[in-house]
């Protein structure tokens, strides 16, 4: 018997990105999408996944709110955050690590640096 999969939910707003990021993971994890915040926080309270990728640039709850709320609900508190942002500068990452997030990355994202960063998450060599 295999061990399960790992599971990712991918949250952005931008079709490409989204198509984007599945293409990436499809052959190490399973992939759930939200198109919105709102959506992203609904996804989480009906199945577990074992990391969220976050757009922080969307309409309604931006990431760093949505990351906010992940981490005051007990079931999502723990769960790995990587945001995903146009925005690179040390004052984006610094406000995405206020939110609570476990990372953060430049879009459009470097294969590389994503796989990376998800092992550092996983706590598995990359």
């Amino acid at each position: 018997m295999s061990a399960r999969r790992r599971s990712i939910l991918v949250v952005d707003d931008t079709p490409d990105s989204i198509m984007v990021l599945c293409a990436l993971l499809k052959e190490a994890f399973d992939t759930k999408v939200a198109v919105s915040g709102e959506a992203a926080l609904r996804v989480l309270r009906a199945a577990p996944v074992d990391l969220v990728l976050l757009d922080v640039m969307m309409p309604g709850l931006d990431g760093y709110e949505v990351c906010r709320r992940i981490r005051a609900a007990p079931a999502t508190a723990a769960l790995p955050v990587v945001f995903l942002t146009a925005r690179d500068t040390a004052e984006d990452a610094a406000r995405a690590l206020a939110a609570g997030g476990s990372g953060h990355l430049a879009k459009p994202v470097d294969p590389d640096r994503l796989h990376a960063m998800l092992a550092r998450c996983f706590g598995v060599p990359p």
